[in-house]
């Protein structure tokens, strides 16, 4: 009986917010979570006038020693997540970005909140299944900058080209579940792999980014380019300036919680031997 009591609790929880966005897709969120928008509304009160790059970066402080959490969003069937209590490095710049925005609509709801979320998590904002959401972050800058809802910051002759062969999904089926097993999904997956690949990218080089620092502004959003072979982004951040000192916050997996990163932007590329930088301005 007491578990019957427990699942029973469980799914009102998660049954709350179905209506989100007005689509018909399994929305999973648990009472704390709206605790702590209802929290992050309080502390925001008053700031909603802000430009949307110093409500990122208050937003990102809001979040400073929230656990690192990995896989909150593999959850099946697929669904929008909302997980305030635990962060990996995308879900916590998805869930600033949406928070920002939903302050700046002047109708600060969960709701709101959600169908925010949804649109910077999915492709075209819609959820009909796992391909649907936005894996990869080159592809991830490219469709909300297509959405209106941020800019990809790029300078030449600075920024050159990113030369990426994405492939890590659909050559490791059986280390994502919702692939494992499933060819017609994987086969969706890699030709979106191969048009992502496809277009062209752009990157900072590691080697120039102390000489640009002034190109960067508190509040963007940035990725660190990697060598590893089929991904083209391994972690991300929002950047945080003091002064001439460029870094940035994040969800760290090294230290288990999100913080303020204390080491300059460049030195910590190369500690990680990462190869540069992608970066992107939020929109009004």
């Amino acid at each position: 009986m007491k578990r019957v009591i427990i699942s029973i609790i469980v799914l009102m929880q998660f049954a709350v917010s179905a209506s989100l966005n007005g689509q018909n897709h399994k929305v999973y969120s648990e009472s704390k979570d709206r605790e702590i928008f209802a929290n992050y509304i309080s502390v925001m009160k008053g700031k909603e006038n802000l430009p949307i790059e110093k409500l990122m970066v208050e937003t990102a402080k809001f979040f400073l020693s929230v656990p690192y959490v990995a896989h909150t969003l593999e959850l099946e069937p697929e669904g929008l997540v909302i997980n305030l209590r635990g962060l990996d490095c995308t879900t916590f710049v998805e869930t600033v970005i949406a928070l920002s925005k939903t302050i700046k609509s002047g109708e600060p709801s969960f709701e709101k909140f959600g169908n925010n979320l949804a649109l910077v998590r999915y492709r075209e904002g819609k959820i009909t299944g796992y391909q649907d959401r936005l894996h990869y972050t080159t592809d991830w800058m490219y469709e909300n900058e297509k959405k209106g809802l941020i800019t990809r910051v790029i300078h030449t002759p600075q920024w050159t080209k990113l030369n990426v062969d994405l492939n890590i999904m659909s050559s490791n089926p059986d280390k994502y579940k919702q692939l494992s097993g499933n060819e017609a999904l994987t086969s969706l997956i890699k030709d979106k792999e191969r048009e992502i690949t496809s277009r062209e990218h752009l990157y900072l080089p590691a080697n120039k980014i102390e000489k640009n620092k002034h190109l960067f502004k508190s509040g963007d959003i940035v990725g660190f380019t990697t060598n590893i072979k089929g991904v083209d982004v391994s972690h991300m951040g929002i950047i945080y300036k003091e002064g001439s000192h460029l870094s940035f916050i994040h969800a760290s997996l090294s230290h288990k919680k999100v913080l303020v990163n204390r080491e300059p932007l460049s030195e910590y590329i190369k500690k990680t031997k990462g190869t540069g930088v992608v970066l992107a301005r939020v929109n009004e």
